[in-house]
């Protein structure tokens, strides 16, 4: 540990102390007296600089910065643009005011937010959600701004009577593939987690501590040690 040197506040006391006890005990008010006192002051200060040495104090070492994190491009820019397909699902939500199509958005921005959040713990997962960001995700939000637009000029005609309809039937099948989409983020994790509940359930069954009713069955041999376990 690095030590720096730190002057002795003594001498500075020392002189501050003759200009106290001068003040109680001189008529500090003549020239005469107080020029004495500087005089006294400044001796005192430099009797007590020559008396008191430098102290030698410890100097803590700077903490190392800790390493910045590498940033990942690609994952700051999918969280990017999944807050901005979120705002946009909020936005025509509540620009649409047909009840059923607002409930579909409503599930699926919660989805796409579970989706990312799950992704933003784990980037391991980006590669599953390629696809989602790349073609589901600003095509199911084309659809529903067409249909925002659609439904803003009235949804006269023919042409737009029909696919407001199409929208409208195909939006239950987007909220299934969304929830699909999620569920297979979690798929390897829920395959490892009912592996290790198999081997868990298998190794506490065979300790007895399962509560399952186990069956001794004794295979005599010369020594008479063998134990077999049946379950």
């Amino acid at each position: 540990m690095e030590k720096i040197l730190r002057k002795s506040v003594a001498p500075y006391y020392g002189a501050a102390a003759v200009w106290v006890l001068c003040a109680l005990l001189l008529p500090l008010y003549t020239a005469g007296m107080f020029l004495l006192t500087a005089v006294l002051s400044v001796a005192a200060f430099l009797l007590l600089r020559a008396v008191c040495k430098d102290v030698e104090v410890p100097q803590p070492a700077p903490e190392k910065e800790k390493p910045k994190e590498p940033e990942n491009p690609e994952l700051q820019k999918m969280l990017s643009d999944g807050e901005m397909a979120i705002r946009e699902m909020r936005r025509l939500n509540e620009s649409i005011t047909d009840e059923k199509i607002s409930a579909a958005i409503d599930k699926l921005e919660e989805l796409s937010g579970k989706m990312f959040d799950a992704v933003r713990e784990d980037p391991s997962k980006l590669p599953r959600l390629r696809r989602f960001m790349d073609y589901y995700l600003p095509t199911t939000l084309k659809l529903l701004n067409a249909y925002d637009r659609m439904g803003a000029a009235g949804g006269v005609g023919e042409n737009t009577a029909g696919t407001m309809e199409r929208v409208e039937k195909i939006m239950d099948t987007i909220v299934t593939a969304f929830a699909r989409q999620l569920d297979e983020l979690y798929g390897s994790e829920a395959m490892d987690i009912a592996s290790d509940i198999t081997v868990l359930e298998t190794m506490l069954a065979r300790e007895g501590l399962s509560g399952e009713r186990m069956e001794a069955e004794t295979t005599k041999r010369a020594d008479g040690s063998d134990i077999d376990l049946k379950f």
